[in-house]
């Protein structure tokens, strides 16, 4: 687990193994391969941020969940940015299912602070979702990373969520 908070770290059977300060045959015997080791890790990574997620939403309004999420998802991607681009092509099943929940998580904030007038009801909800992933995405993989420019990102995408007033005529 380790290894997958390392910038640019090569995700390979040989180097978990090394870091775990195991023989890559012990890793292959115990997980199956990489595909099934670096499912396991990513899931036991990201089943907290998806709990996270839906406790937000239990505890507070969807605004103010969403609000809060997105500065912490930011954080999270921002330290594990390397990882989404060596998992493309994989089979991992359990991380796939856990996405699905945190999309449908963050689709529920969204579509609950557009019910309560929060946030803007003109965008499509797909969209709105896509302006935020990209958002993360970008911020995560900036070089250096820089908490005032994570905020400003996450500043300007929120104020752009944000109703305008309609002028009466």
């Amino acid at each position: 687990m380790a290894l997958l908070a390392v910038p640019d770290a090569t995700l390979t059977v040989e180097a978990i193994a090394r870091k775990a300060n195991l023989g890559a045959a012990t890793v292959v015997r115990a997980f199956g391969g990489k595909d099934a080791l670096l499912d396991a890790a990513v899931s036991r990574l990201l089943a907290p941020v998806v709990n996270r997620a839906r406790d937000l939403l239990a505890q507070t309004t969807p605004h103010e969940a969403l609000c809060t999420f997105l500065r912490e998802l930011i954080a999270f991607q921002a330290a594990h940015h390397g990882i989404s681009d060596q998992l493309g092509g994989l089979d991992l099943p359990s991380t796939a299912a856990l996405s699905a929940d945190l999309v449908a998580a963050v689709e529920e904030m969204i579509d609950g602070a557009r019910h309560d007038g929060a946030i803007r009801t003109d965008l499509d909800p797909a969209i709105v979702t896509t302006l935020i992933t990209e958002t993360a995405h970008a911020i995560a993989r900036a070089k250096p990373p820089s908490q005032n420019l994570a905020d400003a990102y996450l500043s300007v995408l929120l104020d752009g969520l944000r109703p305008t007033p309609r002028l009466r005529t």
